[in-house]
């Protein structure tokens, strides 16, 4: 009988053909699925694979973490590839620590790359990280998309994130290491029964004699992948089909809302709400079900920074003023996060929200057609307490006003999940 020497450095290629890139970048902790994906990589490297460059986030939450860090650069500069730690102190004692590690991390290893001119990052999830995850978001009443397996690969602050172990066992993966005579960092939080994951993880030991396996779990997190997926298909096209840009506002018919199902409209929904917020994600849970309730009947509500005007026959999702009437950008910078201004250089000029002042300087702003709530949040250009120009409004005085972002990226969004 042969020896399992492990997954090969073929089957973690595959996830990247036909189009590999040049230049990859990886991110490697110590730990026995990171260290196992870098070893595989580089004999991907050796063979004519793609270039590596290392990365290691050192969270600040462990003394060890530092020697963990100089750990993995000893085993880059072993294999003659480069290597680089990135420090986080951003913790405070309050919220979610593993939520907000992780978002750091993923915000610093972007950072990273686009100093080292990366556009793709490979990551080390496995089948088993699939399976508990899924778990544990079972556990909180997830729906359809907190169920959907991870995604192999996704984009983040213009990074393309890679997982090429997706598929592969976590003991196996320690079998390629175990066979090179390497060891690996045990995270002692992997032991700690306060933690969600060490938790999922012994509950799927004692499920395993029920049928309830890794594989089995993962399956399913697959299948309802391609329901996210379709689900999110038909948001796109009635994002093509319904959906109107006007100034920096989207706007629908009601009836069409209407006659979606309940799981596109929402998706539909949050996709608006964060276009226009910038936030990350949109709403969830029952936050997006008040909104779309509200949006299907007529009136007002607030939402992540949102309007949402169901007036007479259409629905609008506006920015909310109170969102942005703090907000004052130099005229060469991106206001709100989507806003660019044009024009004249005059020095001390900034953009910011209009307001009841601003639409008191501009009498014929009616003409426009935005009401008068959607107008207020609009972008105008000041000079301290004087009004230049008001594009949207139709005083443009020489300025221009443009979105940085439009339906396109609204559309890659949707089609991105």
């Amino acid at each position: 009988m042969t020896q399992d020497t492990g997954p090969g450095w073929q089957e973690v290629a595959k996830h990247f053909l036909p189009a590999a890139p040049d230049r990859l970048g990886v991110a490697v902790s110590g730990g026995g699925d990171s260290l196992a994906l870098l070893m595989l990589l580089n004999d991907w490297r050796l063979a004519g694979g793609p270039g590596l460059h290392v990365v290691t986030v050192d969270h600040g939450l462990r003394v060890e973490a530092a020697v963990e860090a100089a750990d993995v650069a000893r085993h880059c500069a072993t294999i003659g590839v480069t290597h680089d730690t990135l420090h986080w102190s951003g913790w405070n004692g309050r919220g979610n620590l593993p939520d907000q590690a992780r978002r750091a991390r993923y915000s610093l290893m972007a950072d990273w790359a686009r100093t080292r001119g990366l556009a793709d990052v490979a990551v080390g999830h496995t089948l088993d990280d699939q399976a508990e995850t899924f778990l544990m978001r079972l556990a909180r009443g997830a729906g359809v998309d907190g169920l959907a397996a991870m995604r192999a690969r996704w984009t983040q602050d213009n990074i393309c994130f890679h997982r090429p172990l997706l598929h592969q066992r976590r003991a196996r993966l320690r079998t390629v290491l175990e066979i090179r005579g390497l060891g690996w960092v045990e995270d002692p939080t992997n032991d700690d029964p306060t933690f969600a994951r060490v938790q999922a993880r012994r509950a799927l030991t004692a499920l395993a004699p029920l049928g309830v396996t890794v594989d089995g779990l993962s399956a399913v997190a697959q299948h309802l992948a391609h329901v996210r997926w379709t689900l999110y298909g038909f948001a796109h096209d009635a994002l093509r089909d319904h959906v109107r840009l006007e100034g920096g506002d989207l706007v629908m018919a009601r009836a069409s809302l209407a006659a979606l199902p309940d799981e596109v409209a929402r998706r539909l929904l949050q996709a608006i709400l964060a276009w226009i917020s910038g936030a990350e994600y949109g709403p969830r849970g029952q936050a997006v079900t008040h909104a779309l309730d509200a949006a299907r009947s007529a009136g007002t509500v607030t939402v992540q920074g949102c309007l949402l005007l169901a007036d007479g026959c259409d629905l609008r999702v506006t920015r909310e003023y109170n969102s942005v009437a703090s907000l004052r950008a130099p005229v060469d910078a991106i206001w709100d996060g989507r806003w660019q201004a044009s024009g004249p250089s005059i020095k001390g000029a900034e953009i910011a929200a209009l307001g009841v002042e601003g639409l008191r300087a501009c009498p014929d702003w009616r003409a426009v057609g935005l009401p008068h709530l959607s107008a207020m949040a609009c972008p105008g250009i000041w000079l301290g307490t004087e009004l230049l120009a008001a594009p949207l409004l139709g005083q443009a005085n020489g300025w221009r006003l443009d979105l940085t972002r439009g339906r396109e990226e609204l559309a890659s969004a949707l089609l991105s999940h």
